[in-house]
């Protein structure tokens, strides 16, 4: 799917042309970074989904270090955008921690991690998503693929970003047609137990914040030290997360 067919698709879901753009420029970027699970192909699964396009996410709170939002029915994805917005425009001074309640979908989450580091914080992000990962004995799905991102700003230019789900596939893969349904089980075969346990505890942790309904949680703080220039030199040349 090109851009163009992608942006006269999410039109015809009666969204505002900014909010088009939005959704667009983060899938075109999942798909030049190698993350087609996220990338433009999502479209025609939103296509399926019941939102309010009108809808816009509200900040319900702000103090010195906390923010909460609500997303309101609108798309997690615009629901990120605007926190992320909202930071860089008057970035903290201090640590601040976000908590986005009802925000799903929330796409790729390197991405808007990556976005935050770009402008100079160091961001650490997760989400909850509807229950897909099975206990790694068996059974029915017990949470969420619960991702988590950790971008890290570097005086070299690029940021470091690591970008990890707690599935051994994506949903997004599933819809794609590159993995099986049954394939969605907590990462790392004979060790799928410790995959499992990040999945709860990431869970837990947004639930406790945000509710019971898929949410975010988002801290930022202002780095104090510079250490991706001196991890790239040890690493001589091979990739590390996030490099393109």
């Amino acid at each position: 799917m090109t851009e163009a067919e992608a942006e006269r698709r999410l039109r015809r879901l009666g969204l505002a042309p900014e909010d088009v753009r939005v959704l667009v420029e983060h899938f075109a970027e999942a798909d030049r970074r190698g993350k087609a699970s996220h990338g433009l192909a999502r479209v025609a699964w939103l296509e399926a989904q019941a939102f309010d396009p009108r809808a816009r996410p509200r900040r319900v709170a702000a103090e010195a270090c906390f923010d909460r939002w609500d997303g309101a029915g609108a798309l997690g994805y615009l629901t990120l955008d605007a926190v992320c917005r909202s930071l860089l425009d008057d970035a903290p001074s201090e640590p601040r921690l976000v908590v986005a309640e009802r925000c799903f979908p929330t796409g790729a989450l390197g991405l808007w991690a990556r976005r935050l580091a770009e402008g100079g914080l160091i961001a650490l992000l997760t989400a909850t998503s509807p229950r897909r990962l099975p206990h790694p004995e068996g059974g029915p799905p017990l949470t969420g693929t619960n991702p988590l991102a950790i971008a890290v700003p570097s005086s070299d230019g690029e940021p470091a970003v690591s970008d990890v789900s707690m599935g051994a596939v994506t949903h997004g893969d599933v819809l794609a047609g590159t993995a099986r349904p049954e394939e969605l089980v907590p990462f790392g075969g004979p060790h799928a137990h410790k995959a499992f346990a990040l999945a709860v505890g990431l869970e837990l942790l947004v639930g406790a914040l945000a509710g019971p309904e898929p949410a975010a949680v988002l801290l930022v703080a202002r780095p104090g030290h510079d250490p991706v220039p001196a991890l790239r030199a040890r690493a001589a040349g091979l990739r590390l997360p996030g490099d393109a």
